[in-house]
């Protein structure tokens, strides 16, 4: 039977003072793999930020990962975002410590202490991603597609039901986005993650199809289809 991950229910979400999306409605279940997609400017960005919390969300109710964001206060925001992976466009790695270091880091700050849990943990992500003999590789040593396996790596360290990516292949080139893409829809699948991905690449989406999700005109469009100019 399907379980949600994501509920939201006559939401509206704003920016500032700014209402960007109007009444939205949203189902994403455990283990499915769903595109945001949309023109720039049409609030995804916005509805990302949304269900990690950086982004208040003060009317309509919405519950991801157990939690419920309305109102939800600064202090409850970490423990909603040990139960999410976040994955960027511009990786956001620590440029100044290996990727061990990077990984640790964040297991550290999100309340990890055994030093030897944390180092097996952080073999696990790097083997799931295929980068396990680069652990002692500085971010300026990786390729671009490496730099975003040390994101994903770094996702999945709280074994997170829900991924959150925005724009992962942006940067990269069509044969390394085919791998990041064949990555996330493993990691979706074997681990039974759901993943919701922001993108603009159509071509991704075409190669890749899953459920679309639309933002245009202040709304969600679900189970969109798009048609490339």
């Amino acid at each position: 039977m399907a379980e949600p991950i994501i509920e939201i229910n006559h939401a509206n979400i704003y920016q500032g003072s700014n209402l960007i999306l109007q009444d939205v409605n949203l189902v994403v279940n455990k283990g499915e793999f769903v595109y945001l997609v949309g023109k720039t400017g049409t609030g995804k960005s916005s509805l990302l930020k949304t269900l990690y919390g950086e982004l208040p969300l003060t009317e309509g109710d919405s519950t991801v990962a157990g939690f419920s964001l309305r109102n939800m206060s600064w202090r409850e925001v970490p423990y909603l975002r040990r139960n999410l992976g976040v994955v960027f466009q511009d990786f956001q790695l620590l440029t100044d410590r290996n990727v061990n270091d990077n990984l640790k880091f964040v297991l550290r700050a999100t309340g990890w202490t055994d030093v030897k849990l944390m180092d097996e943990k952080i073999q696990d992500v790097l083997d799931k991603v295929g980068l396990k003999a680069k652990g002692f590789k500085m971010p300026f040593e990786l390729s671009g597609g490496e730099q975003q396996r040390v994101d994903i790596a770094r996702a999945l360290l709280n074994s997170p039901k829900l991924i959150l990516a925005d724009e992962p292949t942006g940067n990269l080139d069509p044969e390394t986005s085919d791998e990041i893409m064949n990555l996330l829809f493993h990691i979706s699948r074997d681990f039974n993650t759901a993943i919701v991905m922001a993108t603009h690449d159509y071509i991704v989406v075409q190669k890749f199809p899953a459920r679309m999700i639309r933002t245009e005109r202040g709304r969600v469009i679900d189970n969109a289809t798009i048609t490339i100019e």
